[in-house]
């Protein structure tokens, strides 16, 4: 099958109405009807401000990078895209072709 692969970057304190805003993303993409995420947590990193995050043996910042993960239809990452833009969030992504099945 062919779609796309979304990418979308939080940290781990970021909330929305409350919530983890990474826990809410999934909770919108349940309930749009996409299939399936994931979320990965970064060892290390740094965004467009150049702020360091990392964590360390002395410090467990708990506000280390996370990507959220979709593969799914295209009009499936624009049903979510148009989501967070409508709830004024601002997030990167990153969208890119994929191809996509089982084996």
């Amino acid at each position: 099958m062919q779609g796309v692969c979304l990418k979308l970057f939080v940290t781990e304190v970021q909330r929305h109405h409350g919530e983890l805003l990474y826990e809410w993303l999934l909770e919108q993409a349940k309930k749009l009807g996409i299939p399936g995420g994931s979320v990965f947590r970064a060892t290390a990193g740094y965004g467009r401000h150049g702020k360091l995050h990392e964590e360390t043996f002395f410090e467990l910042a708990g506000d280390m990078p996370l990507e959220l993960e979709f593969v799914l239809s295209a009009d499936q990452a624009e049903a979510i895209l148009q989501l967070i833009k409508g709830q004024g969030l601002k997030l990167f992504y990153v969208k890119m072709p994929a191809e996509y099945g089982f084996v």
